[in-house]
């Protein structure tokens, strides 16, 4: 699946609430979003882009699939889809 091109940071950390994923700060131009879902703490900071690069996006995805042990593929498509 083609990630898109023009996710905001902000939109993303919206999107991971239906995974747990809850904002927890914001520093600057960076979001801190948190999850327990798997029973242990996973924190992810999201930049606050009006549009993340694909590969910064591609990496973020890959750290919450690793944790909610899904492949990155299949996060990508219940996100995006």
């Amino acid at each position: 699946m083609k990630l898109p091109r023009d996710l905001a940071g902000a939109e993303l950390a919206k999107l991971l609430r239906r995974y747990g994923y809850e904002e927890i700060r914001q520093s600057g131009s960076h979001i801190r979003v948190r999850s327990t879902a798997k029973g242990s703490e996973h924190q992810v900071t999201i930049p606050a882009h009006t549009s993340l690069k694909v590969g910064t996006l591609s990496g973020i995805l890959l750290e919450i699939a690793t944790y909610l042990e899904i492949s990155k593929e299949t996060l990508a498509r219940e996100l995006f889809d």
